[in-house]
């Protein structure tokens, strides 16, 4: 099992979950977040004084899948969530040892 974590623009979460449905991968969890990466921000004035926003929104997807949906789900994120500008994204796949239901205690649920 593997859980892949993957920061998008929040722009693209709607073509990133259509790309996933596609490939019949339905569970996902989505968070709003703040972070710096290669970007690094932008200054923009505001009332005449010069801000430098650092921290841009971007939307963090966690998705846990069986071994054989791992290179399915990275490429649709890859796919739909590229625009080929700086700060399109970044995916992560780590190992996850276990997964189970609360309401039964069912183990291996994936």
């Amino acid at each position: 099992m593997k859980l892949i974590i993957a920061y998008i623009r929040p722009e693209m979460l709607n073509a990133v979950k259509q790309a996933l449905y596609a490939k019949e991968i339905y569970s996902l969890s989505v968070t709003n977040v703040l972070g710096s990466g290669r970007q690094k921000g932008f200054t923009e004035t505001y009332r005449g004084v010069q801000m430098e926003v650092n921290l841009l929104k971007k939307v963090r997807l966690e998705i846990a899948v069986n071994d054989s949906f791992e290179p399915l789900a990275i490429e649709a994120i890859k796919t739909a969530g590229q625009t080929g500008n700086e700060g399109d994204g970044v995916i992560f796949v780590v190992e996850l040892a276990k997964a189970m239901r609360i309401r039964t205690g069912e183990d291996g649920i994936l």
